[in-house]
């Protein structure tokens, strides 16, 4: 089997070559070739958001000088709109014009937000809008409001993953962070959207929202649920999942799951020893004597191996950790469960994986009732 391509790798001389087609559709005088020049000198030396970023500076030398003009000419050379919310990856290569956007649109706000319109419709405006988020709060969360009833699922969609405040891959919005006071309209105004694309963002929203202020989004959550729908519910329990891994009792009282009663539980690992590609099994099994049903929601935390690096070795420092989401399901009176997941220890972009001894606790209503270990090779 061949190896996955790097994302950074599909922005290559191709790209280069394709973007400049299509813009050369809308502005029949574009100097193709001195794009592909300088959108791909020393590709190989740049990461993901370096080449992201040299194409557009290869637009900003190629384009109109005048901002609105290419604002104008990339919006008219875009693609035909996504058909559906199952596909918005497939419009990568539009990436560049956000970035253009965000570099040279600042100072030319309607227009701006007419190409992020277009844009987001085609692959995303999230990382685009941004800088306006910064610069021009109140302007853009106004506009932003305005768009929450567009047509356009994307539309609506992106004024809320636009406005998170840790969206991954983006800049952090500190401001917001510290008060996310200005997202709220917004999220009211998406929190019953028809879309589930759209719901899901409003519910990542929330969740970077509870990070810093975990007892807001428990406040808001619980007026939500007043005169919930299923919809509805689906954000709220999506919306407050970190401070469940986390064992926010508020949050988890809004679930209807209590601290367990009367519970015990046991956990293994088969293998007990394993070796990095592989992938573990993990059994529980629950047990209760207690005689009302009990709903639970169960995860696994990992704590894994440390590098057996000389300086790390005379470290005393906590292992690294990670809470997994298993299951949400209801235990009866005086009933006993088996469980069963597979555990994937395979190397992730996000984490390496070490030689080492690694311990697995179960966590059962954000409480800890069961730990193992085992040994990764």
């Amino acid at each position: 089997m061949s190896e996955r391509k790097a994302f950074k790798d599909y922005f290559d001389r191709d790209a280069a070559k394709m973007l400049a087609a299509q813009i050369s559709s809308a502005q029949a005088n574009f100097d193709s070739r001195k794009f592909v020049q300088l959108a791909t000198r020393q590709l190989g030396s740049l990461e993901f958001a370096g080449r992201v970023s040299q194409f557009s500076n290869a637009l900003a030398v190629t384009l109109p000088k005048n901002v609105p003009e290419a604002l104008q000419t990339l919006t008219q050379s875009l693609p035909p709109a996504l058909p559906n919310c199952e596909s918005v990856t497939d419009g990568w290569l539009q990436w560049p014009i956000g970035q253009y956007i965000a570099d040279h649109g600042l100072a030319h706000f309607d227009e701006s937000m007419v190409a992020m319109i277009e844009l987001t419709q085609r692959f995303s405006s999230e990382f685009a809008v941004r800088p306006f988020v910064e610069r021009c709060p109140e302007e853009t969360f106004a506009r932003l409001l305005e768009l929450t009833d567009h047509e356009s699922p994307h539309v609506r969609r992106w004024c809320s993953e636009g406005t998170r405040p840790r969206l991954p891959w983006g800049k952090k919005l500190h401001d917001l962070a510290r008060d996310p006071s200005p997202i709220w309209p917004i999220l009211e105004a998406l929190k019953d959207d028809p879309e589930p694309y759209v719901r899901r963002s409003v519910a990542n929203n929330m969740n970077d929202i509870a990070k810093e202020h975990p007892a807001a989004v428990v406040q808001r959550c619980t007026r939500w649920q007043k005169k919930s729908n299923p919809r509805r519910d689906w954000v709220i329990k999506h919306g407050l999942r970190s401070l469940v891994k986390a064992g926010d009792p508020a949050a988890l009282s809004l679930l209807g799951c209590a601290p367990p009663k009367k519970l015990t539980a046991t956990i293994t690992t088969r293998p007990k020893r394993a070796t990095i590609g592989e992938k573990i099994e993990l059994r529980t099994e629950l047990s209760t004597t207690a005689s009302k049903p009990q709903d639970l929601i169960i995860d696994y935390i990992v704590h894994f191996a440390r590098p057996k690096t000389a300086k790390q070795r005379g470290a005393k420092r906590k292992n690294p950790s990670k809470v997994f989401k298993w299951t949400s399901t209801r235990l009866g009176a005086r009933e006993t469960l088996a469980l069963s997941k597979q555990h994937s220890l395979k190397q992730t972009t996000i984490r390496t994986l070490h030689p080492g001894p690694h311990k697995i606790e179960l966590q059962v209503n954000g409480k800890t009732v069961a730990n193992t270990t085992f040994t990764l090779r």
